[in-house]
């Protein structure tokens, strides 16, 4: 499947409307390139949810260092921060900590993450909800997509399929991440990615 392509599809459908759209944000450099390439075309609110980043300095300064990019961008973008809820994560990763990174533990990880994101796109009324995850050439983009679909039918809210490393999306990223001098992390943000 060519999420790419079906998110051009979506966008040219759109006929210069905006929809709202709720992007689940992962950290500040992730987020850069989606927010420079969706911005004109949707009415972004970007969610924090990530119960999976320790310890919670690290949390804080991603989303310190993600406030800080929509101030340097320019963009009247509010952010929404889900609780901090590691346990929440550590519960979810019971018996696949073992796991190599990219396997089974990652891909609950975005279930979890994307299962908030549908909730909130559902209790607040976007017409789209979406994440930056797959801008990373380290992330599954068709389980992210699946999933997506997945929770877009439970809550009836749509999906927005995305491959955002596609067109050079991810070293896009890496040239935000200079020009704003952002902190880019070295681990995807739970314990067992930082100690491989």
């Amino acid at each position: 499947m060519n999420y790419d392509k079906e998110l051009d599809n979506i966008i040219c459908g759109l006929n210069g409307k905006k929809p709202s759209l709720l992007l689940h944000a992962c950290c500040a450099p992730c987020s850069s390139y989606v927010l420079e390439y969706l911005n004109s075309h949707f009415n972004i609110t970007l969610f924090f949810s990530n119960p999976n980043i320790s310890p919670e300095e690290e949390y804080q300064k991603r989303l310190r260092e993600l406030e800080r990019l929509v101030a340097l961008m320019g963009l009247s973008v509010k952010i929404i921060e889900d609780d901090y809820t590691p346990q929440e994560f550590f519960d979810m990763a019971k018996g696949l900590e073992a796991l190599p990174e990219g396997g089974e533990r990652c891909r609950k990880c975005y279930r979890l993450r994307l299962l908030k994101a549908a909730a909130q796109a559902k209790q607040d009324g976007f017409d789209y909800f979406c994440t930056t995850l797959s801008i990373s050439p380290y992330k599954n983009a068709q389980w992210i997509n699946e999933i997506g679909e997945e929770l877009s039918e439970k809550f009836g809210v749509h999906f927005l399929p995305s491959d955002f490393k596609k067109k050079n999306g991810y070293k896009r990223s890496i040239e935000l991440s200079r020009k704003y001098d952002l902190y880019r992390q070295n681990f995807c943000g739970c314990v067992f990615s930082k100690k491989e």
